[in-house]
Parts: C-alpha cells; sequence; structure tokens
C-alpha cells in the first residue's frame, strides 16, 4: 500500500488522538547525557507542538542544551481496551527556542491560549517562561498488537509512512540437554 494510502488512512487518527490530549511526554538529556522524562502541556500549529516552559524546569534547560527530543502522546489508560497496546503516538523531534521579541513568539502563545486558556497569556508574562516549537523528524503510531506504523521527514505524519511488518516472533523452545 502507498505511503500516501497508508496516511490517509492512519492521519486522521492520529490527529483525533493528537485532538484528545492535552499534554505529552517529553523526553529529554541533561548535559551528562542522563534521559530525563517529563511532561508539559501542548498545541499544534504549522505540523510542530508549541510548549511553555520554565526556564528553572530540568526539560526546559535540557532543550536549551541539546535540542533533540522524544514526544509521546498515549490513550489515557482508563479507557483503553487494551493496557498493553494502547494507542499511542511518538515523535523523534528537534526543539527550537522562540524569542520572545520574535513574532513567531505571539503566534505560539496565542495558539497555546486557544488551546489552554488564560493562564498561558499569564505564564508567558513571566520572565522564566521559554516558548519552544518541537518539530518533529521522525515517528511511530502503534494503533495495537501488529497494527504500528512508522514515518520519516518533518511533519506529523512526516513525509514517508510505512506499516511495520516485521513485528512480534515467536520466541524459540531452548534445546534441551
Amino acid at each position: 500500500m502507498s505511503s500516501e494510502r497508508i496516511a490517509g488512512r492512519v492521519g486522521p487518527e492520529i490527529k483525533a488522538l493528537l485532538d484528545s490530549r492535552k499534554s505529552l511526554f517529553l523526553a529529554s538529556t541533561t548535559e551528562e547525557g542522563t534521559p530525563y522524562a517529563s511532561y508539559a502541556p501542548f498545541a499544534i500549529d504549522n505540523e510542530c507542538f508549541y510548549v511553555l516552559l520554565s526556564e528553572i524546569a530540568v526539560h526546559a534547560i535540557n532543550l536549551q542544551l541539546n535540542p533533540f527530543a522524544s514526544v509521546l502522546v498515549v490513550e489515557d489508560e482508563d479507557s483503553a481496551d487494551q493496557l498493553f497496546a494502547r494507542l499511542r503516538v511518538s515523535y523523534q523531534v528537534q526543539a527550537k527556542l522562540i524569542d520572545n521579541n520574535d513574532n513567531a513568539w505571539q503566534a505560539g502563545i496565542d495558539v497555546l491560549a486557544n488551546r489552554h486558556g488564560e493562564l498561558i497569556t499569564n505564564l508567558s508574562q513571566l520572565g522564566d517562561f521559554k516558548l519552544f516549537r518541537l518539530e518533529p523528524q521522525s515517528g511511530r503510531f502503534v494503533k495495537g498488537f501488529g497494527r504500528a506504523f512508522s514515518f520519516t521527514g518533518a511533519g506529523l505524519l512526516g513525509e514517508e509512512i510505512a506499516h511495520m511488518r516485521d513485528g512480534h516472533k515467536k520466541r524459540e523452545e531452548s534445546a534441551q540437554a
């Protein structure tokens, strides 16, 4: 099946998942290379995630030191049919810090405020809050067992999307001596 047909099939499902969640999990690395997991409320515009983070938060420090990170948006476990096969989409992203003097700053704040309300406007007026644009580079969408798709290239669906067919394999029985 062509990449376009696959995207046409799973694209609406990915969009629905992203629309249904208000926060994402964010994995970044410290200056020493230690992984750090956190979360942040997000909004989407122009195929990118926007997050507003305090500069004292570990993930904000990490993104400024190393802009490569991973994002996960996952179905709520209470509503999942199967805990081990929750609907989820993950992305490898490159973080861009947006200067508050840049026109993109207000556009990003507006997108976040439209989704999360007046608190965003208030936080954006505090000097320690930084706006990051998380630009997807590649990703993976998992619908359940044996139903996973990978995508490469920029954007929420990438430029190429493929069904991952090299899935689970049975464990070989050990030879008894």
